[in-house]
Parts: C-alpha cells; structure tokens; sequence
C-alpha cells in the first residue's frame, strides 16, 4: 500500500519521480526539479462508458477531487489554456472522463468530480463505477493528483478516495486548492491540518495550489514530469467488477 509518492522509499525514487530530499537540518525538504514544459495541449474525448477509453497506449496522470474543487480552473492554469477544461459555476457539471492530450506525449485525464449530492440520481449512481473502473482499468496510469479545499480541509468523501487508491496501489499528490482564499495567518495551520488527516508526517507533501496566482504550477509540473518520464509499470486489475464499483457507487456518490 502507497500512501503518497513523496515518502516512499529510497532517494532514488524521489529523483525518479522529479525531487529530491536535501540532508541536513532541512532534511525531508521537497525539493522539485525538471518541470515538464507544457508545449501543447489538446481536448481528446469525453468518455461515459469504459468501453469508449482511448485504445492508444499512453502514460496517464489523473485529477480527482470532490464537486467545485477547482478542478477546471487547475488544468487551464497548469496547460495555460483558458478555456480547455470547462469552468462552472454549478458543482458537479463535469461527469465523463475528459482526456486531454499533453505534448503529444501523455494523457491528462480529468475525472468527474464527486460528492455533490444534487446531481440527479441516475448520474450520481455512474459516476462511482466509472471512476472506479477507471482507476482499476490497468491502464499506464502513473499518478492520480487528488484536488482538496483548502477551506473545507479534509472531509470523509477525501479519505474514501485515498482509501480507495491505497487499496489499488496508484501513487497520488495531494493539492489544496484556492489556497489564495486563506489568509497568510492560517494557511500554515489549515496545511499542517490537512497533512495530519491524510496521514503524512511531512506538511511539505501537500502542494499549496493557487490558479489565481499561479503558486504551486511549477512544483505540480515537476511531480507530473517525473511520473510521465519514468517507465511503464504493468498493472492488473485489483478489485472484481462488482465488488469495487458497488462499493464506491454508495460511498462516492452521497448515499450511505
């Protein structure tokens, strides 16, 4: 089981993922190298069945997070493409698996957002398997990038996912969002808050995210660079097709 990238073993896998951990008094410091430079970026498809996933073999870095996480306002700021994913004001509106290709080179895939309890049943119910299905498809995905309120925290639909990603052993980055919303005074605090509720030891494994201001792009670019130059690990599936999709579809989508 794989808590986080960041604390995972040697030094060699840190500068395998893009970082390294100085020594000395600031030892377990993140220190992040080699930024992907994002060259291009184009919409590929919208998926609502796991059958319609792109055939073409490709690396995979997924975003998940919960319903008006900022999800959209990420990826444009990260691709500085205004407009390439589709900001909304209205909580749950993005409900397939949008791809988009980066640099000819990987798979940016964007998940639908989860825990908004107005949806309408019907696409409440499909968004657990898909997003389960997905993530346990064996694809060459090599991290999924968990989006966080920076001022909600770390609620119990957050922990359902990091749960769900340990069981299936897919690395994942934790990134607070809207961190521009907190003040300077409390943001330390809320980080620390965040770090502890996920269970790292290190605060400095949660990436401070701003769209607004840009804080944080460059050290997501760094982690999402690693990932993708590293080579393909071989994944099989985990969980069975009923036991996993039927289990997330009651805790992903608001019911108990």
């Amino acid at each position: 089981m794989r808590p986080t990238p960041s604390f995972q073993g040697p030094s060699s896998l840190a500068r395998r993922k893009g970082w390294v951990k100085t020594k000395g008094p600031t030892s377990g410091k993140l220190c992040y190298t080699d930024a992907v430079k994002i060259l291009s970026a184009e919409f590929v498809t919208s998926i609502a069945l796991l059958a319609q996933l792109p055939r073409e073999q490709r690396a995979e870095i997924a975003v998940v997070g919960r319903s008006n996480v900022g999800k959209s306002s990420l990826i444009n700021c990260l691709l500085r493409r205004r407009g390439l994913a589709r900001v909304s004001g209205v909580p749950g509106r993005t409900q397939l698996l949008n791809f988009f290709l980066i640099n000819r080179n990987f798979y940016l895939v964007d998940l639908p957002g989860y825990g908004y309890a107005k949806a309408p049943d019907s696409i409440r119910q499909a968004w657990g398997p898909l997003i389960e299905g997905y993530l346990d498809a064996g694809r060459d995905l090599r991290a999924v990038i968990v989006l966080l309120d920076a001022r909600q925290g770390v609620t119990e639909k957050d922990l359902q996912m990091k749960r769900l990603l340990d069981h299936l052993s897919l690395d994942w980055v934790p990134v607070l969002t809207k961190i521009d919303k907190l003040r300077r005074t409390g943001r330390d605090a809320q980080i620390r808050g965040v770090a502890h509720a996920l269970g790292l030891s290190d605060p400095q494994a949660v990436i401070p995210f701003s769209a607004k201001s840009e804080e944080g792009r460059e050290s997501l670019l760094a982690i999402i660079g690693g990932y993708v130059q590293e080579r393909s690990r071989p994944r099989h599936s985990a969980l069975t097709p009923t036991l996993g999709p039927a289990r997330l579809r009651s805790k992903m989508t608001g019911r108990s």
